[in-house]
């Protein structure tokens, strides 16, 4: 919700929430081991432990006024090791970007080709050059958000007259008071408004 906010620079203002429990069980390791190394475990390697949390959502969003929305969240989408993908539609194009391919951004035109960008710091905006460190051809993804944002965070520590270029406190609260929204459109099983 944060990411689509920023993104389109429209505040969510009201929601649909539907919220399910899929796997009522779940396979637990009988020992400790490394994230994402349970495929090199036995089945008689695990406890089965009953599940009491969602590990599926879908959300309606209206966006300003006008622009409209939806998103899923899934744990449980066999294949998507991390599939985290936005697309934005316009009146003369649209524009998917998918976090398993950082590098890639499509570009669908009403009345033209479409197209496929690869990122190129030497061709982004100043602005947006900022967020690149390596050039092209050197994938940068996941973990360099973190780095992107420390880096913004300490430059206003050093220079506090340089711009908020990194999520606050306040973002945290609007996240954790739209969550919460999600909850209350689950429960009550229809819309609610966001504006707070």
């Amino acid at each position: 919700m944060d990411l689509v906010q920023h993104l389109t620079g429209k505040k969510i203002t009201a929601l649909c929430a539907d919220l399910s429990i899929l796997h009522k069980t779940r396979k637990k390791p009988k020992k400790s081991i490394q994230t994402f190394a349970g495929k090199t475990l036995q089945p008689e390697d695990y406890d089965q432990v009953p599940i009491d949390t969602e590990d599926f959502g879908a959300v309606l969003v209206h966006l300003g006024d006008r622009a409209r929305g939806a998103y899923t969240v899934s744990q449980v989408n066999a294949g998507c090791k991390n599939r985290f993908q936005m697309e934005i539609y316009g009146t003369k194009c649209g524009v998917n970007w998918n976090q398993e391919r950082p590098d890639e951004l499509w570009i669908g035109h009403r009345n033209a080709p479409n197209q496929l960008i690869l990122k190129d710091p030497s061709l982004l905006f100043p602005a947006a050059a900022a967020y690149a460190d390596l050039p092209g051809g050197h994938s940068e993804g996941y973990d360099d958000t973190h780095k992107q944002i420390f880096r913004r965070f300490y430059n206003k520590v050093v220079d506090p007259s340089a711009p908020v270029e990194y999520p606050t406190f306040a973002d945290g609260l609007h996240g954790m008071r739209l969550l919460e929204k999600v909850l209350e459109s689950h429960d009550k099983r229809g819309w609610v408004d966001t504006n707070f």
